[in-house]
């Protein structure tokens, strides 16, 4: 979801309107979610890859250490 969010975002600031700027813009969508998943997972020790559904990953209930 957070590469869509990224692509929407930054085609609206570069005003892409041919089908290979929205490519390059997808692309760098892909990117920077990457990114952003590869320091969660630095951060956490842990996957930021689940079998769960997007839609209940808001109900997911902190561990007690």
């Amino acid at each position: 979801m957070l590469a869509e969010v990224a692509a929407t975002d930054i085609s609206i600031v570069r005003q892409a309107n041919s089908f290979k700027e929205s490519a390059e813009v997808a692309q760098e969508g892909a990117k920077a979610a990457k990114v952003a998943r590869q320091q969660i997972e630095k951060s956490t020790g842990k996957s930021a890859i689940s079998k769960l559904n997007a839609k209940n990953t808001g109900q997911r209930r902190l561990e007690n250490n």
